[in-house]
């Protein structure tokens, strides 16, 4: 453990791994990301502002390479998507199916998603988080790392207007139930099914959940909506 790694809520949930990174990914990523990347800061942001315009805004954390951002982001044009990534290849992924695509709806930062939520989301300013297919730390000694920590979860939950709706979704049976019991321990949330709920019409198939398939893994959703 790193000295940084030390200090109290430190942790992170992510490795920066190489990966590759194409050319026109990093390309996308040096052309378009001044034009649809919000800086890291540490003042909320005012999503009138940056979108250009008063709608609904859904937050992403951690979009992958960005197919499903993308699509659903296409899918609904009257609603804001804001992406949080910290991986570079997919936020150049993401930049060339938004300009591909022409969507004038999502917005992207590449920074740490946990300090994104405290310092740049204002409380009860989402209309809905997505989840999607997080880094399931299979590890015992990794579930530190994992991203769905109760002390998160209550920050996204705060960040939730009223109605809102939190929605994870893992091909991990053991992070699928890690999730339900945080998020059942939520007092301000009710869960919309009777454990795991159906796939949501609003969540298209992605890659890893193609794959988690092949490998014989059961896709699991948790939809909980803010009550209070």
């Amino acid at each position: 453990m790193t000295e940084e790694e030390k200090r109290p809520g430190s942790v992170r949930s992510y490795v920066l791994r190489q990966g590759r990174f194409t050319d026109a990914q990093r390309a996308a990523r040096v052309r378009l990301l001044p034009r649809f990347g919000i800086p890291y800061s540490a003042e909320p942001l005012d999503f009138g502002r940056i979108f250009l315009r008063s709608a609904p805004t859904v937050l992403e954390v951690g979009f992958g390479m960005g197919e499903t951002t993308a699509a659903i982001a296409q899918a609904n044009p009257l609603t804001n998507y804001l992406g949080i990534e910290v991986h570079a290849p997919g936020v150049g992924s993401l930049l060339r199916l938004i300009e591909a695509r022409a969507l004038t709806n999502v917005r992207i930062i590449e920074h740490d998603a946990v300090q994104v939520v405290d310092t740049m989301i204002a409380l009860q300013a989402l209309a809905a988080i997505h989840v999607f297919f997080p880094d399931p730390w299979p590890k015992k000694r990794h579930y530190k790392r994992r991203l769905l920590q109760p002390q998160f979860a209550r920050a996204l939950v705060a960040r939730l207007e009223v109605g809102g709706y939190l929605h994870v979704a893992t091909d991990w049976q053991d992070y699928a139930d890690w999730a339900l019991a945080v998020l059942s321990e939520i007092p301000d949330l009710n869960n919309t099914a009777q454990g795991f709920a159906p796939r949501p019409d609003h969540r298209p198939l992605t890659k890893f959940e193609r794959r988690g398939l092949r490998l014989g893994h059961e896709v699991r959703d948790i939809v909980f909506r803010r009550v209070r």
